[in-house]
């Protein structure tokens, strides 16, 4: 294993042995501190697809740093990109950067969707939520946020929802009450129902995983040794590329979008239709590669992603220029 892949095998299991430690650091929270919503909650304007954010009160100027980054994506189809951080929410909209002023929580195994997101993680210290949170759902913004169960059991790392069907997949890093440890779920009613998937031919320690925005059967992983799809809701997957280390996994409605890892990183779109595959040139990059990305369903020019450095690129233009928005975190 080359210096990258093992630094980033450590940071994997480092991430996995705190969140082990933070489930066990509150055990006297009671599921009953959960903030609740309704299902069809919206932020004040009644359209969450078209408020300034900049202008919304739940978001304020940000400044600094950004840290551990656990996902990103365009929540609520706003035309904004959102990033789930160890401190809440933070948001580039416009050339301008927000961030939320309450409920910052931990976010983890965020997933944007067509009408808010999906989390799991740890509360932060302005809420009253409980530790870990279990999986949670919101429709505005993180405001208020609606348990979809697990409370102070699990914090899913590895867990994708699709964009439009909202369907959640899953693997638990230990047993529970519904789950055994290391065993992969699907779940397509915000999980009130669970089913175990076979998962045959998924091997490998594994980075990220994904859900086809709209067809429930098609799934991706990205592991250390490639990058794997399932064509049947996740009971088989089939390795789609080899000599590689897979770092990220997104779908549109048409294609694959995944990074890689040989020594040098790689973005590459496959064609669901007919496999075939464009190459993303990628900007300067030094033992690094793409670890979150998500294209703007409003303009599939605009790509964005996070990688393992914690830079942050956007490009509106399907990789001819990239704009780095952060270095290390730092805004720029």
């Amino acid at each position: 294993m080359n210096k990258f892949l093992l630094v980033a095998a450590i940071s994997l299991l480092a991430l996995s042995a705190c969140s082990q430690e933070d489930e066990t650091a509150q055990p006297e929270e009671s599921t009953n501190q959960t903030e609740t919503q309704d299902s069809d909650a919206q932020d004040e304007t009644g359209d969450s697809a078209t408020v300034s954010l900049a202008s919304h009160d739940f978001f304020e100027s940000f400044t600094g740093k950004i840290d551990h980054i656990h996902g990103l994506g365009y929540v609520g189809d706003q035309d904004a990109t959102f990033f789930a951080a160890h401190d809440g929410l933070k948001v580039y909209e416009n050339g301008t950067w927000l961030k939320t002023n309450r409920e910052n929580n931990d976010y983890m195994g965020f997933n944007a969707t067509d009408d808010g997101f999906y989390s799991s993680g740890h509360p932060g210290t302005d809420s009253k939520l409980p530790n870990p949170i279990g999986i949670m759902k919101s429709v505005d913004y993180g405001q208020t946020l609606q348990s979809l169960g697990f409370e102070v059991e699990v914090d899913f790392h590895l867990m994708a929802v699709g964009y439009n069907n909202h369907q959640i997949f899953a693997m638990s890093p230990h047993k529970n009450s519904v789950m055994k440890a290391d065993a992969f779920y699907v779940s397509e009613d915000d999980g009130a129902n669970w089913k175990e998937v076979s998962a045959n031919g998924l091997k490998g320690e594994l980075i990220g995983l994904a859900v086809h925005p709209t067809d429930k059967n098609i799934l991706a992983a990205a592991a250390e040794d490639g990058i794997y799809m399932s064509r049947n809701q996740g009971e088989t997957f089939e390795l789609l590329t080899t000599g590689t280390q897979g770092t990220s996994v997104y779908f549109t409605g048409d294609s694959l979008l995944y990074g890689e890892y040989d020594g040098q990183p790689s973005f590459v779109i496959r064609n669901l239709t007919d496999d075939k595959e464009e190459e993303i040139t990628l900007p300067e990059m030094e033992e690094d590669a793409v670890m979150y990305a998500a294209i703007n369903p409003k303009n599939e020019h605009e790509i964005t992603f996070v990688s393992f450095n914690n830079d942050i690129y956007q490009t509106t233009d399907h990789g001819e220029s990239w704009k780095l928005l952060a270095k290390s975190g730092k805004l720029q």
